[in-house]
């Protein structure tokens, strides 16, 4: 019998319509108080957040350099378990185009890979965002590729309040 592919691989495209134009919803992902604010926390330490399915997650902490080539890095706490994101920025078309790769790891054990490539199509007065991700999971865990799609709807549901948010420039 041959083992079991200790990789799954899955890919998702979520798309979503916003009410704003592609430079403010750019916008949200360039400047890090906006994404942080977004991706789950106001600021950076010990500010708790509770997701769709009750677990806490804590940032400890965040940094971006959003620039082809430049790294974001978050450290935060899922239920108490230590967790990273790793991110590489492979293109960026301001307005338009936003590509990158990531590691996540809980502890020292990676346990994804993915590359995403997101597009903002304006649409009327708005924007049409597309979301595509390929994803390696590690050890076959298809109960994580799951959790990421549900996730990413989740922060793109977050994302759409940011945008809509008073006094935003973009």
């Amino acid at each position: 019998m041959a083992p079991s592919p200790s990789v799954l691989h899955h890919t998702f495209v979520i798309e979503r319509r916003y009410a704003q134009p592609p430079a403010r919803v750019f916008a949200a992902f360039a400047d890090p108080a906006r994404k942080r604010r977004w991706m789950g926390g106001e600021s950076e330490r010990h500010h708790a957040t509770r997701d769709s399915h009750g677990e806490t997650f804590v940032i400890d902490s965040h940094t971006l350099e959003f620039r082809v080539e430049g790294a974001e890095r978050w450290r935060f706490r899922a239920n108490g378990a230590l967790m990273t994101n790793d991110t590489f920025y492979l293109d960026i078309v301001p307005d338009r185009r936003i590509v990158f790769a990531y590691t996540m790891a809980s502890g020292d054990a990676r346990f994804s890979s993915s590359h995403t490539t997101i597009e903002l199509v304006p649409d009327g007065a708005g924007t049409t965002l597309i979301f595509t991700e390929q994803g390696a999971y590690f050890d076959n865990k298809a109960e994580s590729a799951a959790a990421r799609e549900h996730g990413t709807r989740a922060l793109l549901d977050a994302l759409a309040t940011e945008v809509e948010r008073p006094g935003n420039p973009g």
